[in-house]
């Protein structure tokens, strides 16, 4: 009876114990989200189609549906599936997840288990050496309480971390996706500049064989003939660095769907147009940057687990208490191990407390305190540079918008310039110096026509690339915009 007793009250003592423990708010800082002034409209008045309407979390996670080009979304769908980066991001989340199961492993107690056998002979002063066989088990635990919260903090910083894994992984998804589109539209836009140089060399061709026959028949000089050539020739020697262009885009489009370069060349060979942006586009607000950007999520989810870096630190200064128990056998023979007599047991509380480091612990907590403060730096730095890169991205679309209809007018001046000059150089009433400065002139601004179209395109894609677009409706496990509880950075329960 009295032994009953005695486990009970130990048992009572100990549950006692667990729940202070489980009352007891752990040491170190809570974390708050901090707070960054924002502007309540972006710097540069968006135009073009461009409006602060709120951003329709779907056409952001797939904006390149927005440019209804087939080809585009079906090598952003193979990327997506096969990107090297991709698995590697994804393989880093699985890792933060064993971590966080490893941190949370220490609320529990530790088991072990033993044996031994030992056969042993010793010599008596009688001469006799008997042999003696001891078979031994012994069943060790070990608890330690989580009184101030070192643990829960510890479990704290491994969740955090793997939230931030996480945004890593939705980063590399919005960099893959305007990688890419960018080098998708480049090479639509190399094909666009070689078609442009062929059609301009065709019609120099054209007027180099006119000089010639007019030399022939003396009706002009040698001049005309010279530089009717050098003309052709020249603009013949831009198309091979255009073609280098097209290979080297077509190739960075393999590498980016995990695939050998010259893996798309046959998909990409036929010449297809630049695809054109949407008339309409919603950009939002500074406040969505927040939200939407995945490394500003990162950097505030990396904040936060460093906070709780500060409290593991802290927890070292105050007293661990651990439980402690443990059943052993000893026998002879493995008959008789679990006879009476053979067991021994011990069970009690051990109490350890830091007592000189030589200041080691308070230091680390500065230590760690110095990297929470880098953390913040770091968030308020994403932040700044976020929304730089979304107030120039607003600024280069709309000013390439007007570089291209500006473009747009001088190409078809030079056109018909150019096709005024080769009638009136074939009527004779002018001289070839005015047809080569004309076909000059167009095939310049014909083909900064091509590369301007090809910019308003890439500008939008640095836009969307700008405002976080690319990764909310991509990855099955992450929730819609429109249903975070957070209002800024975010914190997904996955």
């Amino acid at each position: 009876m009295t032994r009953s007793v005695g486990i009970v009250s130990r048992l009572f003592l100990a549950g006692l114990i667990v729940a202070v423990c489980v009352r007891c708010a752990p040491v170190g800082p809570d974390y708050a989200r901090p707070k960054f002034p924002l502007a309540e409209k972006w710097n540069t008045a968006p135009g073009t189609g461009l409006h602060a309407g709120a951003v329709d979390p779907a056409e952001l996670g797939t904006w390149w549906e927005m440019l209804h080009d087939p080809v585009l979304t079906g090598l952003i769908r193979r990327a997506i599936a096969g990107s090297l980066d991709v698995k590697k991001a994804k393989a880093k989340v699985r890792e933060a997840r064993a971590r966080t199961g490893v941190a949370r492993a220490e609320y529990f107690p530790k088991l072990d288990a033993s044996g031994a056998y030992t056969k042993s002979r010793s010599t008596d002063v009688s001469g006799n050496a008997p042999e003696t066989d001891l078979f031994s088990a012994l069943l060790d635990s070990r608890w330690e309480l989580d009184i101030f919260g070192g643990t829960r903090r510890a479990v704290e910083a491994a969740r955090e971390t793997e939230e931030a894994s996480r945004e890593s992984l939705r980063d590399t998804l919005v960099s893959l996706t305007a990688e890419l589109g960018l080098n998708y539209v480049g090479a639509r836009t190399y094909q666009m500049r070689i078609a442009v140089a062929q059609d301009n060399l065709k019609a120099q061709e054209e007027t180099y064989q006119l000089a010639r026959w007019k030399y022939l028949a003396g009706l002009d000089t040698e001049l005309a003939v010279q530089q009717a050539r050098y003309n052709l020739e020249y603009t013949r020697s831009q198309i091979p660095a255009l073609r280098t262009g097209l290979e080297e885009s077509m190739n960075r489009i393999a590498v980016l769907l995990g695939e050998q370069p010259g893996g798309v060349h046959a998909e990409l060979a036929p010449a297809g147009p630049i695809p054109v942006p949407p008339r309409e586009a919603a950009v939002g607000v500074p406040a969505d940057v927040l939200r939407q950007r995945p490394d500003v999520r990162k950097a505030e989810r990396e904040l936060a687990a460093q906070t709780a870096q500060v409290g593991v630190a802290t927890a070292e200064l105050y007293p661990k208490l651990t439980l402690k128990g443990s059943i052993g056998l000893n026998a002879e023979t493995l008959s008789t191990q679990f006879l009476t007599g053979s067991h021994s047991y011990s069970v009690g509380p051990s109490l350890a407390l830091p007592v000189f480091r030589g200041g080691a612990i308070r230091k680390n907590i500065e230590v760690q305190s110095a990297l929470q403060e880098q953390a913040l730096v770091a968030y308020e730095s994403g932040v700044l540079t976020a929304l730089e890169e979304v107030e120039n991205a607003l600024a280069a679309y709309e000013q390439e918008h007007d570089t291209r209809r500006a473009l747009a007018e001088s190409a078809e001046a030079a056109r018909q310039a150019a096709t005024l000059a080769e009638s009136m150089y074939s009527a004779g009433s002018k001289d070839f110096t005015s047809v080569l400065e004309a076909q000059r002139s167009l095939l310049t601004y014909q083909d900064q026509l091509a590369k301007s179209e090809g910019t308003v395109t890439s500008n939008f894609i640095r836009l969307y690339k700008a405002l976080g677009g690319g990764w909310t409706v991509v990855l099955p496990e992450t929730a819609e915009l429109k249903n975070r509880q957070d209002s800024v950075g975010g914190h997904d329960k996955l």
